[in-house]
Formats: C-alpha cells, structure tokens, sequence
C-alpha cells in the first residue's frame, strides 16, 4: 500500500512539474460550421506565432524559459456550446489565458464563467461591441470592478463610422441597413444607425431588412431596398449568407455596392459571390499583401505551414498572431503563469510588442467600467478600408497602404487611461 500510495505521490508530483514547465494558454473559436474561415484563420495565426517562440526556446519567465502547450477548442459558433467550453476552461488552476471567440452571443454564454475565475482571455479575432459593454457599469456584475476580459479587433465603433463615412464620400444618399439576426448582427446594425446620426444624417435610411442564418434566398428583402431607391447596401452579418446578397443583387439587377463589417473579407464570402462579389467594401486591419518585411514573412509562412496560397481570413489571422505575441509579453513581463498576474501585466505593458499589423505599445489600461476601451487595443488609424477585387481583398483606397506601413512600422503612441479612442 505504501509503495502504491509513494508511487502515486511520485506521478502526481512529475505530472505538477511538467504542468509548471509550460504556460498553457487555450485557443477557442468557431473551428467548424459557417464562421470557421475566421475561427481556424485566428487559431492558425496563433500557432504560427506559438511555433515561433518556442523554437526560440519558450517564453522567458522568471529564471527559465518555458514553451506554450495549446489547448484547443471548437465552439462551432454556437452559444451553448461556447458556455461548456467557457466552463472547463475556467475550472483550470492552471491556465495561463484564453485567446478566441468570434460570435458575439458565445461570448455572452461563457465568457462570464472565466470572468468569475479571473482568467484572462483576449477576445480574438472578433465579437460586437456587446461581448465588451456587458461589463460596462454594472455594479451588480461580478467582474466589473476587475474585467479579465480584453478585446483585439477593431471594435464595431470604429468599423460603423467607416462605413458610413465611406458610404458618404462616395455620394450615396439613400442606403438600406441590411443585417443577420444574431447578436452580432443586430449590434452592428444599432451601431451603423447610430453612426449615421452623429455625422449629421447625410445618409436617409430608405429600407431596413433582416435575415436569419441559413437564409439563402434574399430576393424579397433586396427587392423592397431597390423599390426604396437604395443606392448602396450598408450590411453587418457573420455567415456565408453575405454571399447570397450579392448573389441577390445580380439576379434582380440591383447594383448597389455591399458597404460592411470586416467579415466581407472571408473566404466563404469571395468564393460564393465570385465576381459579384468585386467593389465590394470593409474595412481591415490586415490586407493580404507583402507591403512591409513583416507582412512578407507572416504572409509566407502562413501560406507554408497551412498549404495555402490565401488565408481564409487574413485580418483573423493576423490578430490572432498579434495577439499570443501580447499575451506571451505579458507572461514575460509578470514573470509568472498566473492569469491574474497576467492580466496585470497586460493592462501595463512596458515594452512595445511588435505585430504584423503594428508595433503595440502600451495597448491596453487599467479597466475602467465607465470606458470599455481601456480593453480594447485597436484604435482608428490602425484599419483601413479593403476591398474585394477578382477574388482576393484589395486595399479600397491608395492612401490607406502608405498609412498602414507607418502604423506596422512605427511605435504607436502610449495609450492612458484617460485616452478615449475616437
């Protein structure tokens, strides 16, 4: 009994070192079903910077270098699901942070298990603006006074007004706000309106149209936006169904551009619209093209390690390698795999980390419950307008290529707690 009991101590003690050898830090997201291009595009994107580091030897942390072990999760985009996974991860004494999500509504389900944890999870490559305003002065949240929870993407206040913003400087006077009916959707959709108020109404909404995932005929919404007069589509969804708008246009000759949130820029998008997909517009934080060393190098080894000669969702893709770089910054800076730890760190970065799409300095503070941008890494001038073109995105306008080589070569200003992002 003796000999079992010291060789069961012995097992448990090796398995407690291996344990504290790596930092372990869990990728999440919609590996499967309709959003998967930006699910496995931010996972693979990590991975590429994971195999990075630890053929560099690991993390250093403290003393010692230590490598990331990866736990992996497919959410399949859907809320319950997300909740479980949300719930495992947070029962971990170990886990060092969570790096996902894409639906907002699965955020919703499960992020608050991790939040109750204190685990620190950077939502990566997406969610709407809800995944992050859930904490926002709420005094009776758990969590609010002390949020683990971040965000890297380009939050949908900026994404709205340079939609609307494009949509104005291309003429357009009478739009349709078309939009899916998840959480996602109907967020982007409330932030677009809100949008076209304050810059001074210049846009008349002359139709507003919903549809669900799995629609794939959307001939009686499109039909009564042309009726209206709408001279371009301002649309917010997540899904393949994007396409089927497009789709939509070119068989009752409608020929208002699709003006939206950054999922336009998905593979399911480009290849099921195919050319009636061209001129259409998002923005980006990441365009598929080799404008600085940088860019060339992640391009190219992404197109390597995953046989591709396009990334799915190449503004996925990058986030997800900027942000495990972030977070392996934050592990460095701590000293420590204790999320807690972690999350103090993030929220006071004192070395800019230098990404693919910038050089990050100083991205996240000390949350604040009554400005949830303090989470929130991404400001204005680091996205830029894309466009699809012969099926691949494009950048939409020539000026925004020399602006995004000086925000991926140039040490952005530090950000305070008193910074609000515009």
């Amino acid at each position: 009994m003796f000999r079992q009991t010291l060789c069961g101590l012995l097992l448990v003690a090796a398995s407690g070192a291996q344990a504290a050898d790596t930092v372990k830090i869990a990728l999440t997201g919609p590996f499967s079903g309709g959003s998967a291009p930006m699910g496995t595009s931010a996972r693979d994107g990590s991975k590429l910077a994971i195999a990075e580091i630890n053929a560099a030897g690991g993390i250093q942390v403290g003393a010692k270098k230590m490598k990331i072990e990866i736990i992996e999760r497919d959410d399949e985009a859907k809320n319950e699901r997300g909740a479980l996974i949300a719930q495992e991860l947070a029962a971990m004494s170990d886990l060092s942070g969570v790096i996902g999500t894409v639906n907002t509504g699965v955020c919703l389900a499960g992020d608050k298990h991790l939040q109750e944890k204190g685990i620190t999870k950077i939502i990566c490559p997406a969610a709407g603006s809800a995944s992050m305003t859930q904490w926002a002065n709420k005094p009776d949240k758990p969590g609010v006074r002390d949020n683990s929870i971040f965000r890297f993407a380009a939050y949908d206040g900026i994404q709205a007004a340079m939609v609307v913003e494009e949509a104005i400087n291309r003429k357009f006077t009478k739009v349709a706000v078309v939009f899916d009916s998840t959480n996602y959707g109907v967020s982007g959709r409330d932030d677009m309106l809100e949008q076209i108020k304050k810059q001074g109404n210049k846009l008349t909404v002359v139709a507003q149209e919903k549809f669900n995932i799995g629609d794939k005929d959307m001939t009686a919404q499109l039909l009564r936006a042309k009726s209206a007069g709408a001279e371009a589509i301002l649309i917010w969804a997540i899904g393949p169904e994007l396409a089927a708008v497009s789709n939509g246009e070119a068989k009752i000759g409608m020929k208002a551009p699709l003006i939206g949130g950054w999922t336009l820029s998905m593979s399911n998008y480009i290849d099921n619209a195919g050319k009636n997909g061209n001129g259409t517009l998002m923005p980006q934080t990441f365009i598929e093209e080799a404008i600085t060393p940088k860019a060339k190098s992640f391009i190219d080894g992404y197109h390597k390690a995953y046989k591709v000669d396009r990334i799915p969702s190449a503004v996925a893709a990058a986030q997800g390698y900027d942000a495990l770089y972030i977070l392996a910054a934050a592990v460095k800076q701590a000293g420590s795999t204790d999320t807690k730890k972690i999350k103090e760190a993030l929220e006071d970065l004192k070395e800019p980390v230098k990404g693919v799409i910038a050089t990050w300095s100083h991205p996240y503070t000390k949350w604040d419950p009554a400005d949830v941008t303090t989470h929130e890494a991404f400001r204005r001038e680091q996205v830029v307008m894309g466009m699809v073109k012969d099926g691949r995105v494009v950048f939409g306008n020539d000026a925004d290529r020399a602006r995004l080589i000086k925000s991926a070569t140039t040490v952005t200003p530090a950000k305070t707690s008193k910074t609000k992002k515009k």
